[in-house]
Order: structure tokens, then C-alpha cells, then sequence
């Protein structure tokens, strides 16, 4: 290896969502007996998922999978009424983790579909989040471009757009630049949807592209603001890798580069950024930058369910 710097983005790693979502299961597991059920993946990082299994988590993609009368969390992701109403009915004792930023877009949803607005939603078919804000009320999914250009309303004098919260900026602005050319009376929702952390994160990769020569990006492959800080380095001309940990990192890459950018996608621990450091530190003489986190001076509180639950 020839490198003789890495830079970290900053800031990077860990949000104050999914502080909060894994905050709540390890409170859980302290509180009740396990197991505990966890509907979805608390957060989508491998390295999280596994080390709360380990204590005594078991995450499931069907609430039928749980018994009646359980410990159900809902992930960070949020949920649908469909799948609130199914745990009432087994008598689930449900503990909410979902962000506090995705249930400002669920109940968006719902006040402006009372409101007499026809909704589009412009997110990543599949993707958790996107499924539970689709549950709310009836709208239309734009992942593209190309989607707007065949897209039908049943109101398009009364139109607003709602967005997933992990989204590529430039993509996000793009998809709306071309709804509001096709559809002038598109409003948009009072306050951004696209997260802070998410915002923060994407501007934090383009601050350093141009110092780096290469850029790693920690996280899970099924994480959709990591794969979106990928696409913004790509998007600048730098080659960048999504790795779930230093056991990702492909020797060949790293030949001519002297400096290598590394950052972590929301739900990725600072602990595998330090292991990636590490791996590529070596010697002594490759300095690196940015150590040092960033605080975004952002907490949620946890959900009152935490302590209704221990205190009938």
C-alpha cells in the first residue's frame, strides 16, 4: 500500500435515530426478560443486529413470527397501521422505536391527506420506511426521473411531494425539479424530510472528495443513506466502496492511492471506523485526519412505553 493519509469525513457514523432505536432495545433487554422481539432490523448494520442477537434479540419480518402477549419493537424504520392493527390483535406489548424525523413524514401523510391532497412519495421501492410511510394513506411512489415522466394524479391542482428521509440530495432534487415542470401547482411540505444526519453526512463526503484520492464508506449494503454517500463520492469522480467492516477492503484498490477518505453511513458504528483506520494505517507514518467525532447537538427522547411497560 502507498498511502500516506486517510481523511475522515466528519460528521459521520451514529445519528441521534439510531442512538435512540438501539438505545431502546438494550434498555429492553435490560428490563424484561428475553427474549425480546424486534420487528426488522433495529437499524440496517450487521455489526448492531448481531451483537443484540447475541443478548437476546430476536429480529423478525413477520409479526406472525411472534408469539401473542410478546415484547414487540418496531425498528427505526416505522411501521404501517396494517401492522399496528396485527399487533393489537396478538396483544403485543409494543415498544416504538421508529425516528422521530420518519414519524414527522407519517403524520404529514396523514394531516395533509385530510387536507384534501393528492401525495407523492418520493422514495426507494421496498425499503422499510418507504412501506410504512405508503400505509399511512394513498399516494404514489417516485424512485426516478424516468417514474415522473409517467406519473398520473388524481389531483394535480392539490399536489405535495413527501420524501424518505435517507435520500441523495442531488437525485431528491432532481425528481422534484422535474415534478414541479410537469405538475406547476406541486407544493412543497414546510420542512425538508430528508434528515439532518442525512444532509450532514452527504455534504460531509463532498467537503473531502477532492483531498482524497479514494473513498471507503462503512455500512451495510442494505443501508440506504450509506449507499447514497457512495453515489455522492461517485457522483464527484471518486472511486468508492461501501464495506461492511476492514474485512471488506480489497488490496487492489488501494494501489497508487495515497489518500484515502473513509466515512460511516448513520447506522454504522464508530468502533468499525476505528478498525478501518487501523487496517489501513500501515505504519506510523500515515497520518490521518479527522479522528476526532463531530457532535450534531441532536437527542430524542426515549419512548414512555419504556417505562408503562415496566410499571403497569
Amino acid at each position: 500500500m502507498t498511502i500516506k493519509k486517510i481523511v475522515l469525513a466528519n460528521p459521520r457514523g451514529f445519528c441521534a435515530g439510531v442512538d435512540r432505536a438501539i438505545e431502546i432495545v438494550e434498555k429492553a433487554l435490560e428490563i424484561f426478560p428475553a427474549p425480546i422481539y424486534v420487528f426488522h432490523e433495529i437499524v440496517h448494520n450487521r455489526h448492531v443486529v448481531n451483537r443484540l442477537s447475541r443478548n437476546g434479540s430476536i429480529f423478525v419480518n413477520d409479526l406472525n413470527e411472534i408469539p401473542d402477549d410478546s415484547i414487540c419493537i418496531y425498528s427505526a424504520h416505522g411501521v404501517s397501521p396494517k401492522i399496528r392493527s396485527l399487533a393489537q390483535a396478538k396483544r403485543l406489548k409494543v415498544i416504538d422505536a421508529t425516528c422521530p424525523l420518519v414519524t414527522k413524514v407519517h403524520l404529514e401523510a396523514i394531516r395533509f391527506t385530510k387536507e384534501g391532497y393528492s401525495l407523492i412519495l418520493i422514495g426507494h421501492p421496498g425499503h422499510e420506511e418507504v412501506d410504512g410511510t405508503m400505509g399511512e394513506a394513498p399516494m404514489q411512489l417516485v424512485s426516478s426521473v424516468e417514474d415522473v415522466k409517467t406519473l398520473e394524479v388524481s389531483n394535480p391542482e392539490k399536489l405535495i411531494y413527501l420524501t424518505q428521509t435517507t435520500l441523495s440530495l442531488d437525485d431528491t432534487n432532481q425528481i422534484i425539479e422535474a415534478l414541479k415542470v410537469r405538475f406547476p401547482h406541486l407544493e412543497t411540505p414546510p420542512k425538508e424530510d430528508i434528515c439532518y444526519a442525512t444532509q450532514n453526512r452527504q455534504n460531509s463526503v463532498k467537503e473531502i472528495a477532492g483531498q482524497v484520492d479514494l473513498m471507503l464508506v462503512v455500512g451495510s449494503s442494505n443501508s440506504s443513506n450509506s449507499q447514497r454517500l457512495k453515489e455522492a463520492a461517485q457522483g464527484l469522480g471518486i472511486p468508492s466502496y461501501l464495506i461492511n467492516d476492514e474485512k471488506g477492503i480489497d488490496k487492489n484498490w488501494l494501489e497508487n492511492i495515497n489518500v484515502v477518505g473513509v466515512t460511516a453511513g448513520a447506522s454504522a458504528p464508530e468502533e468499525i471506523v476505528r478498525r478501518v483506520v487501523d487496517h489501513l494505517q500501515s505504519s506510523k507514518d500515515v497520518e490521518v485526519e479527522g479522528l476526532e467525532l463531530q457532535d450534531e447537538h441532536v437527542q430524542f427522547v426515549l419512548p414512555r412505553e419504556l417505562i408503562q411497560l415496566k410499571n403497569p
